[in-house]
């Protein structure tokens, strides 16, 4: 039985330019975000084209409103996602550094405030160009797991935001002095790849469900269904994983362990990405009973 998997030598920049005293860096994290943009945005140009997908009013908007749509929301994934990392995980370290807050390219993202970026984006195109909001966030719901999941496959190469230390034959040697640092557990440490676990649920599993009640159930017909259903089925996935990821460092103490921002014992306790979890399950399943009880278009 293999005792641990050691971190496969792959380099977080695709391709170094030199110039001056530094150099430009194409880097897997940004490829994924692009790469997920690019296939996302591909997804709805198809859905729109797809007349049976749709009732009688048609596509909820034009191939010329996507592209301009699709600016609003690389800006709301962008400014939301900084912005997340930012107050939900940093804040003090970014209140007495205000500077960094810029520097995205130093790494720093939070999907929940990357989401909300979306969200705000969302709803302020659709009220400017006088679209059906729900049906836009429909399409975007099928378009957004490819992504996540691409970005947390960029986390693996990162060999960042990896799981808690294990014993499972499938852990993963992470370097890094953070990593291995395992309290009670044998060096060299392994841990979940948790970053593959989320790619699996979030990613994969996510995106053939939606995509599926799309283009063979009709759910595109019934506006809000498919974006209940992203809401619920990423909440519970994050939520999962959460029990097997590493909690944010701020957040570890040496009587605190497990990172839990809520605590209801020594080992039992929501994280903060349960925490900030817990309203995307209970939106989504408030859309879901909205979405049904609406006649179909």
């Amino acid at each position: 039985m293999i005792a641990a998997i050691p971190f496969p030598d792959i380099s977080p920049e695709i391709f170094t330019i030199p110039f001056g005293d530094g150099g430009f860096s194409l880097r897997w994290y940004a490829v994924g975000y692009l790469v997920g943009i690019a296939i996302g945005w591909w997804i709805i140009a198809r859905a729109l084209k797809t007349l049976r997908l749709w009732g009688a009013n048609g596509a909820p908007m034009s191939s010329e409103q996507l592209e301009a749509l699709s600016t609003w929301i690389v800006v709301g994934i962008i400014a939301g996602g900084r912005l997340g990392f930012v107050l939900f995980y940093q804040p003090a370290h970014y209140l007495a550094n205000p500077a960094e807050i810029l520097q995205v390219w130093q790494g720093g993202m939070s999907f929940h405030g990357g989401f909300l970026g979306v969200c705000a984006a969302v709803w302020m195109f659709s009220r400017k160009h006088g679209l059906a909001t729900a049906s836009i966030a429909d399409l975007l719901a099928i378009a957004a797991p490819i992504g996540i999941g691409l970005v947390r496959l960029t986390n693996f190469i990162n060999a960042e935001l990896w799981g808690r230390p294990t014993d499972v034959p499938w852990g993963v040697i992470f370097p890094g002095e953070a990593a291995q640092f395992c309290p009670g557990f044998t060096t060299p440490c392994a841990r979940h790849p948790s970053q593959l676990y989320e790619a699996a649920l979030e990613g994969a599993l996510l995106a053939a469900v939606l995509l599926h009640l799309a283009w063979r159930s009709g759910w595109l017909k019934r506006p809000g269904l498919l974006t209940g259903s992203f809401f619920l089925g990423y909440g519970l996935a994050r939520f999962t994983v959460e029990f097997f990821r590493q909690a944010d460092a701020q957040y570890i103490t040496p009587d605190n362990p497990w990172g839990h921002v809520i605590r209801l014992s020594p080992e039992i306790g929501i994280t903060m990405g349960q925490l900030l979890s817990t309203p995307m399950i209970l939106i989504g399943l408030a859309t879901l009973i909205w979405a049904a009880r609406r006649p179909a278009l």
